[in-house]
């Protein structure tokens, strides 16, 4: 039986929020999200199955939200075939526990050890329930713990780096960009001193954001509400310099909406890609992808010679922040189903619709 509903103004605050998480409140369904940034997972309060650490808990109103914000949904928001056993959420709890504590990562060998089960059934049973790798876990707290440490009062970049677990500056600084979308130092500052000009427009998608860097165009975002595009730029650069477009910004606009409306026609305007190696990968196998045409999340995976990486391609494609100039609208499922799109299913299946179109 359905479960009374409870005003939503009892979890109007974060810290009854978290209770209802706690608590596995199923009132609290109709209320919030809680999103998970380690693991980049959303469901709703009472269907956490691993009780995250709270500073790594986020908190939205609406599944829509979490998704603008590069969450996507958790295993318990998928209908399942068969329920997952209880004992693997036991393993995964007592490992993402284990890793939480240390401050070094613990190798493949050790975890299969401390759950006394082989290194191949915790490297499935891991994956299974949180869809990523206990390497990809480990490497997501650290830059949980990065950020955290960055934006602590008289804390040096490299002090933050030691406390976050990286053994060697020079390691880290290799990949430092990948991980922050930034220099560490500017993240620190909250991005303070990049300038990134956008501005907004329409198309027959619904509102667009446009957003540049020196080096190209960072982001394009589709939505319904313009505002809340916005405040996602602004919650990315909250020290950043963001400026609105002048007279030849506008010409920006306008030619990433004409691309928009006509897919065949050219894309002709320098990009400021960041992402890791592997996303970076991804990202150019989809920009080859011609107009209407299609690949499965596997087709793909194959094509990079990774045809296990199916998750990881899915993952890559929910975190591009380029709508249509990297077109991961053009990525189906195996049996030719439109999943999840950040930008809206509904917008995937229209792009889709005029690109074969324009074929005909």
């Amino acid at each position: 039986m359905r479960p009374q509903s409870r005003n939503i103004n009892a979890y109007a605050s974060d810290e009854a929020r978290w209770q209802a998480v706690k608590q596995r409140d199923t009132h609290a369904d109709e209320a919030f999200i809680v999103a998970d940034i380690c693991t980049g997972r959303y469901c709703k309060p009472s269907a956490v199955t691993l009780l995250p650490l709270r500073q790594y808990v986020r908190f939205f109103d609406s599944p829509r939200l979490a998704e603008m914000a590069g969450f996507q949904p958790s295993i318990s928001e998928n209908s399942l075939e068969q329920p997952l056993p209880s004992a693997w959420f036991t393993i995964v709890e007592k490992i993402c526990h284990l890793m939480q504590r240390s401050e070094e990562p613990p190798n493949l060998t050790a975890l299969a050890q401390h759950c006394e089960i082989s290194e191949s059934h915790l490297h499935r049973v891991f994956k299974t329930i949180t869809g990523l790798t206990p390497k990809a876990y480990y490497a997501g707290l650290r830059a949980c713990r990065l950020r955290e440490e960055l934006v602590k009062p008289n804390q040096t970049v490299t002090m933050a780096i030691q406390q976050a677990g990286y053994s060697a500056s020079s390691r880290f600084y290799e990949t430092a960009t990948d991980r922050l979308g930034m220099t560490a130092q500017h993240y620190r500052q909250g991005a303070q001193g990049v300038q990134i000009y956008f501005a907004l427009g329409q198309c027959s998608l619904g509102a667009v954001l446009v957003a540049q860097s020196q080096k190209g165009v960072c982001a394009i975002s589709l939505g319904d509400d313009p505002q809340l595009l916005i405040e996602r730029l602004m919650q990315q650069f909250p020290q950043a310099e963001l400026c609105g477009g002048d007279n030849n910004y506008e010409q920006l606009i306008a030619q990433v909406v004409g691309y928009i409306e006509e897919p065949r026609s050219r894309w002709q305007l320098p990009l400021d890609i960041q992402g890791t190696v592997f996303q970076e990968r991804v990202w150019r196998a989809l920009r080859d992808i011609p107009p209407g045409s299609t690949l499965s999340y596997s087709e793909v995976a194959e094509k990079l010679g990774a045809p296990k990486a199916v998750r990881a391609v899915a993952q890559a494609c929910a975190a591009n922040r380029i709508a249509i100039a990297i077109p991961c609208h053009r990525v189906i499922r195996q049996d030719g189903g439109i999943s999840g799109y950040r930008w809206g299913v509904e917008r995937k299946r229209a792009l889709l619709a005029r690109e074969q179109l324009d074929t005909d």
